[in-house]
């Protein structure tokens, strides 16, 4: 693997907007690296024997917790799980003394939920240990959106120019704002699509082009991400039922037809079959829903990696 002058050593992982093409580039590369260690008989290298990996998680997760302690375990570190339900958040303790805590118990690096937007900034501002945001609120998920920038290009496509629509719950998605503004910043062409209760108001400023009918967003596209109905964060009444809204705005292998003949099908998981996603679209050939988990486990490895030690023991890789 080449060596680059680009450095995400120390780096917290907030967002994908202060991380620049480069060090998207970079993780890429990094990531293509980790996925081969994934293949081997033993999927196990000693690249950060002796550090220690704390997942602090304040919601629920199946992909993302499981594929960083995976991650973590598989580069050699020390990896703990601490889930809010499991904690002295229970007992009342602050998100400030919970983070200090956990930094004092010597850990290099905390990987952190939760549902409140800014809390992975604030807890970089009073951590010495590396953070990254594995989701808070509906303001970022970069992980995911490495992830999906990683799945779509491992099939050969360059964003530039690529017709990329994004239909669903925007309002409350870390993930589509995430991808969007990744993929403005890579050239792509995005749209978005769902029902008005459920687009941010000022959506349009993002760079993205908006349509009231999912059909226009489809046509032609080159990329359909999918985004969960998240019923867990909304209020009732943001559309009439969940019959209407796959009726209306559900992805089926119907209305795919719009899109071009390879377009490349994305969900963050889990997918709320029947509702967002048809059970024949989550299962097709050009779905990369599974893909997805897999990369996953391979950018977050790269990611560790990078940060933890700024990829100057990359010779333990080969």
């Amino acid at each position: 693997m080449a060596k680059s002058n680009i450095s995400l050593s120390g780096k917290d992982i907030l967002d994908l907007e202060s991380m620049s093409i480069e060090e998207y580039e970079l993780v890429m590369q990094t990531a293509a690296e980790m996925k081969k260690i994934m293949k081997r008989d033993i999927k196990k290298v000693p690249s950060l024997r002796g550090k220690s990996i704390v997942n602090l998680f304040y919601e629920a997760s199946t992909r993302t917790r499981t594929s960083f302690e995976l991650a973590g375990k598989y580069l050699g570190a020390d990896v703990v799980n601490i889930t809010s339900s499991g904690s002295s958040v229970t007992k009342g303790e602050c998100l400030r003394d919970t983070i200090l805590t956990v930094q004092s118990m010597a850990c290099d690096a905390i990987v952190m939920r939760h549902p409140i937007e800014g809390a992975a900034n604030y807890a970089a501002d009073i951590a010495d240990a590396v953070i990254i945001n594995a989701g808070d609120g509906a303001h970022a998920h970069p992980t995911q959106g490495l992830l999906d920038m990683f799945t779509i290009r491992e099939q050969g496509r360059d964003f530039k120019n690529l017709k990329m629509a994004i239909i669903g719950d925007v309002l409350y998605s870390r993930v589509a704002r995430t991808n969007i503004a990744a993929w403005t910043k890579l050239g792509a062409d995005v749209h978005v699509a769902g029902p008005m209760t459920l687009l941010p108001h000022d959506v349009e400023q993002l760079g993205v082009t908006v349509h009231k009918r999912v059909e226009e967003a489809l046509e032609g596209a080159d990329v359909v991400d999918i985004l969960r109905i998240q019923l867990e964060r909304q209020k009732n009444g943001l559309f009439p039922t969940p019959r209407e809204y796959a009726r209306i705005f559900g992805i089926n292998e119907e209305r795919l037809k719009l899109a071009k003949p390879d377009v490349l099908i994305l969900h963050p998981g889990p997918m709320n079959r029947g509702l967002e996603i048809s059970w024949d679209v989550g299962y097709a050939d050009n779905a990369l829903i599974r893909k997805e988990v897999e990369n996953g486990v391979a950018v977050r490895m790269a990611l560790l990696f990078l940060t933890l030690t700024g990829g100057k023991k990359i010779e333990n890789l080969d």
